[in-house]
Order: C-alpha cells, then structure tokens, then sequence
C-alpha cells in the first residue's frame, strides 16, 4: 500500500485548494494511514541523505538542509492533528492511539542519529568563524542544543532507553486527552424547563442547543463546555443542580487518568535523570526566560500569598449574601460563582447578563479584525465557500497594507462533541523566506455554545476575552517575518509565547473599541456608557478567586515536576500540596490533576503552567507603553511592536527583543496593579 502514494500529488500533501489550504472536502479518514507510513519512510530518507553527504557540513547542506526536509510528512500531520483536536471520531482517535508512539519513535531517532549530530556539532564548534548573521547563530545553538537534550551524547544503552520513554510517553499524553474527551462528551445534566429558575434566555437557548444534539429535543442540557457550565453555575437557583454540574466538572479524567498520570511523571523524572538534569522542571526550563524552578517560584509564590488574601476577603462577603438569602448549608464550592455574580451586582450594579446582549460572536471578531488593522494594518475578507475541516469552519484571507496577500486564517468556534475541550491557536503551515518561502496558514479553535439557527450567538466577558486571546497567538503566526523555519511565529519559548495572546486582550476593552463592536444584537444600539462604565470599574472584580485558581494549578504543575523523584500517589500528592498551600475549601484548581490537558496531553506546558503568568507580567507593562502614550493605537509603538514582538518570532532572545520594545525588563508589580492586587 505504501509504494503506491505519490507523495508528490496526494491530497493530503499536495494541498490544492483555495488559498492554499488541503481540499478538505475531498479527504477521508483512510487516507491518514497509508500517507503517513509513506511520508515517515520519505523523511528518514531525507535524514539519511543529510547524514551521509559527502563533504564537510555546511549551513547550506546540513542546517538548511534539515529545516526543509520532511515538508509531505509536515502537511499531513498538520492536517491529522488538526482533526483530532477538532473534529475526532474512532477512527481518528484509534489512529492518533496508534500514530503518537511512532512519531516519537521517528523523531527520537533522528535526534540520536550519531552521523546527524557530528555534522551539527562541527557547525556549532566553529559557529564564531562561519561569519553568520544573527538569526541563523542562533538557530544553529537552538538545532544543537535541541539535539543535546534529545539524547544525541548519550551511549547507545541510554539512547535506546530514551527513545523508548519518548515513544510510551507519547501514547499515554493520547489516551489522557481522549479520556477526557471522553468523559466531556459523554456527561450531560438534561433538564426540564421546571429546572431552569434564575437561568437568563441566553444560556437557555445555548442548553436547549446542546440537548437536541443530543438527541433530547426539548430538554435543556448543562455540559462540561466552560461556555455552558460557568454560566449555569453563575445563574442557577438550584443549589443542588449547581453541585452536579461541579461534581462533574472538576471529576473529569478522575477514573480513567490515574495511573496514567502515575506512569507520565514516573516517566518524565528517569528521562530528566538520563538527560543529566536534577529533575523534569530543571530539564524543561533550561530554555526558557525563568530558566529555574526557584525563578518560578519566585513569581508565583508572592502572588499566591495576595490572592488567597484576597478570595477570603471576598469569601466572607459571599457567605453574607448567601446568609441573607437563606442558605443554611456551609458555603462550598458550587456557590462561588452564584453569590459572586450577586456581589458584583451589590458593588457596581453590574449583571454579566447584561453585557451579554451587545457581545456577538461576528461583532467581536470583527473587533479584533479592526484592531489588527488599527496596529498593524493588515485587513480580512471572508471567503464564504470555502472548505474547512468542518462546516462550521470559517474561512478569511489576510491581506497587507498594500493589499498583497500575506495569510489565510480559519476559525473555528462553537462548541461539539467531536473537539477537544478550551481554545487554542496552531498551524497548518508556518510562514519563514528560507528557499523561496512559504505564507502562514493559521486557525483558531474555540467552544462557544451555539445558538438555535437565525439566531447570533453571544458571549461573555470571559469569551470575548478568549477570542482576542487566541486572535492574539494568530497574529504572532500571521506577523511573523523571519527567514529560518524552526523560529517562526509562535517557536519561542514557552514563557514568551503567551505574550502576544495576553497583550492582544488589553484592546478588547479599549472604550473606542467596545463602542464600536459592542451593539445591541436586537435594537443595534451601541453598548450605553453607563454599562461601559461599570464594566471597566468592575474589571478587577473577583481577582482573588481567578488568581487562586490559576495559580494552584501552576504550583501542582511545578510541584510534580520539580523534585527528583516522581509522586508514588499523584492524587494524594495533590492533595498534600494544596493542604500546604492552604488552599481555600470554597475554590477548585483551575485544571486538576486528572483533566490537566496543558500538562499531561503532551508536553507542551509540562512544568510551564507557569509561563501564563510570567507572561502577564511582561503584558502589563506592554501595554502601559501605550497608556503612556495617550493613544492605545500609537503608530509609533505599535510599530515596535510588531517588530520586536509579533513578527520576531525566536529568531532573537525573548528578553532582548522585549528590551528592544520597551528599553528594559519589568517587575511583577505591573501585573498585580493590573489584576488590583497590588
């Protein structure tokens, strides 16, 4: 079967369709295995060919040569992995079960390929005399510094054991996010129009949704979707409705993820062991900005102390409320968000349900369309017709100034039972000028509840926030003006990455922005100011319990990652460890350990939870350059801005280029005074 794909024309590497893009509509789930098995054999063919050249290594036929190879392998994984994140079924996820393991298998073996490394090593040994530019230095020390911590100097008994956790490591981050998967997709709380009392139209129409594709029409159904369950939890009368929905929200993953989060970190401290490294957290943030985990905890330990400070502060007076309203129960944690919503209404007559109305999901992409081109001046013209991965896929070309073209952007944004659950920025093609080139094709993934047909959808606050998010990461793809391929775009380090994101969101609320993309979606009224007004003087409120819940998860992230030995018990370790955080009984981690995608569904934020925050740090004061301005659209800045930050890429280190933005590195004290903690 193998012998018989023409990687040259296939649909899966060929891509053929408008913009650029694969012709989706034309691809089956078949098609993944037989290309895959030929794109591998095609790629090790690659490798091989660089390894064994003729010649002393050059940048050209050993750097260059390496960033180029293996591009059908790229396409069709680009394409898979975007299905199953998105758009799985069986076949996908028995594919994913079965693809994971052999990547790493791929990969683990060109990284301790001996004749490979000795001609990177030759390179890197005599970097200083090559005359290099600046971006390839450091994509040479990033090449051999990756090959360094894959296991390239280990002796071939330590190699092979590398290679081996690799591979089984890759298996179980699989079954770990399909078991939560799982279990979101198959838990639901079907209700009765009787059940529905302090429940806005809103989040009824969004249930009712969700239970007819669930085949239950005319029920109401609450999710473990964050745009169904917080809401529900926030507005539900029905205390004992609100526990189960909490019960099952923070229990996903709880029976079927612990042995595999047993076996993860087991896993993950021999391989930091073999590597040289004192523990799994040293191993990860060794190319990072904090660089220790003692720098970590010097960020968030201070932090942690003022929120927790703070949610108790806001816990006496939600106990109050919850007096006053009759409860005779003890306070837990399902009633959080009730009584939250009831104090912001106390002290800023401000009900989110209020807001809820003027947040069109097309009115705040627009927004963050418009602020794109106010910064940046890139433009975006949807292309209605053209396939995605799924039909409720969007589609939009991004144009230069000049009207050239210079990305295609897809966005994808309700909520179903085939994707992956949180929001997410990635790629189907970076964009880089090495060769000849390539432009940025890049999507967003969201969960938004979907409306009845006809009918606009609308969101919180706390979507259109996660929208200018990851809207934030693609133009971090989309900007990205580099020449090497493996610095491209979002290829920083992890505690870099999330600036662009978490900057992008300050714009949301810039008051010429809401005025103009906050309508009304039935009278197309703009957003009244004294509703602006309140919002903006609410936008501290509950600081204390978004903090405490993120942080916590960042302490147990870097908790289970920091010591040399892996917990025997991860569920009583996490327990211990939020016993000595003093850990309020009223909050919940953000992510517990058994639902925690970022940190055991793959390895990207594995001891790096952390990077959210380091990175607000540096957004903060990003975005106080501005302030300082006068102007939130200052031509001048903005245009350091993309320079340094947007379009940089890694090509430079992250904190010379965030040096180079704003003339120095700021403290922690801009992101307290932003999240009123100060």
């Amino acid at each position: 079967m193998t012998a018989t794909i023409d990687l040259a024309t296939h649909k899966l590497t060929n891509w053929t369709g408008p913009l650029g893009l694969p012709a989706f509509e034309a691809i089956s789930d078949d098609d993944f295995g037989p290309v895959f098995e030929a794109a591998l054999a095609a790629h090790m063919a690659e490798i091989d060919a660089i390894a064994g050249a003729a010649g002393k290594a050059t940048i050209e036929n050993t750097l260059a040569a390496l960033e180029l190879c293996g591009k059908p392998l790229g396409r069709v994984s680009a394409v898979f992995w975007c299905k199953a994140g998105a758009d799985t079924n069986p076949a996908i996820q028995k594919m994913e079960r079965e693809i994971s393991p052999k990547m790493a298998r791929h990969f683990s073996a060109i990284n301790m390929n001996a004749a490979l490394f000795a001609r990177v090593d030759a390179l890197y040994e005599k970097r200083a005399a090559l005359g290099l530019d600046a971006e390839t230095k450091r994509v040479l020390e990033k090449t051999w510094k990756h090959f360094v911590k894959a296991g390239a100097k280990l002796d071939d008994t330590a190699k092979e054991r590398l290679g081996a956790i690799n591979e089984e490591l890759a298996g179980l981050g699989t079954q770990f996010g399909q078991n939560v998967l799982a279990d979101e997709a198959e838990w639901a709380l079907f209700l009765d129009a009787s059940d529905l009392d302090g429940v806005p139209e809103f989040l009824r129409d969004a249930m009712a949704e969700a239970a007819a594709a669930r085949g239950r029409q005319g029920q109401f159904a609450v999710t473990l979707s964050r745009s169904i369950y917080e809401p529900f939890t926030t507005y539900s009368t029905r205390r004992d409705l609100r526990e189960k929905a909490w019960r099952g929200f923070t229990a996903r993953g709880e029976k079927t993820n612990a042995d595999l989060v047993k076996r993860t970190l087991a896993l993950r401290a021999e391989k930091a062991k073999l590597l040289g490294y004192d523990s799994y957290a040293a191993l990860k943030l060794d190319d990072t900005m904090a660089k220790t985990p003692s720098a970590v905890l010097g960020l968030l330990e201070p932090v942690w102390e003022k929120a927790r400070a703070r949610a108790a502060e806001d816990q006496r007076e939600l106990e109050r409320l919850a007096a006053a309203a009759g409860a005779n129960d003890a306070f837990a944690a399902w009633d959080w968000r009730h009584y939250a919503e009831k104090l912001r209404a106390e002290r800023y007559a401000l009900d989110d349900a209020e807001m809820k109305p003027y947040l069109q999901l097309d009115r705040i992409i627009e927004a963050a369309f418009d602020v794109a081109t106010r910064l940046f001046g890139v433009t975006f013209e949807e292309k209605k017709g053209v396939a995605g991965w799924h039909p409720d896929v969007r589609v939009f070309e991004v144009k230069n100034a000049d009207g050239s073209h210079r990305a295609t952007f897809l966005g994808d944004y309700f909520n179903r039972a085939s994707k992956r659950s949180g929001a997410w920025m990635s790629s189907l093609q970076s964009g880089y000028r090495l060769n000849g080139g390539q432009t940025p094709i890049i999507y967003n993934v969201m969960n938004f509840a979907k409306p009845p047909k006809g009918e606009p959808a609308l969101l919180s606050m706390d979507d259109a926030r996660t929208l200018f998010h990851e809207f934030g990461h693609a133009l971090h793809g989309m900007l990205t003006d580099v020449t090497w391929p493996s610095v491209s775009g979002t290829s920083v380090s992890r505690d870099f990455v999330e600036l662009p994101s978490q900057l992008y969101e300050h714009w949301l609320t810039v008051p010429e922005i809401l005025k103009a993309h906050a309508v009304h979606y039935r009278t197309g009224k703009p957003l009244p100011q004294d509703l602006l007004d309140k919002m903006l003087a609410a936008k501290n409120f509950g600081q204390g319990f978004a903090t405490v819940e993120f942080t916590a998860s960042a302490l147990v992230d870097m908790a289970y990652h920091a010591e040399a030995q892996a917990p025997a018990d991860p569920a009583a370790f996490e327990a211990e460890t939020l016993a000595r955080l003093q850990m309020p009984d009223a909050i919940a981690m953000r992510h517990r350990t058994p639902q925690f995608l970022h940190v055991f569904s793959g390895d990207g934020y594995s001891a790096g939870y952390y990077s959210y925050m380091w990175s607000e740090v540096l957004d903060a004061d990003a975005f106080a350059a501005f302030e300082e301005t006068g102007n939130p659209f200052d031509p001048a800045m903005a245009g350091m801005l993309r320079k340094y930050i947007y379009s940089a890429g890694g090509s430079k280190d992250p904190e010379e280029l965030y040096t180079a933005f704003r003339g120095r590195m700021p403290t922690a004290e801009a992101m307290m005074e932003k999240r009123g903690l100060s």
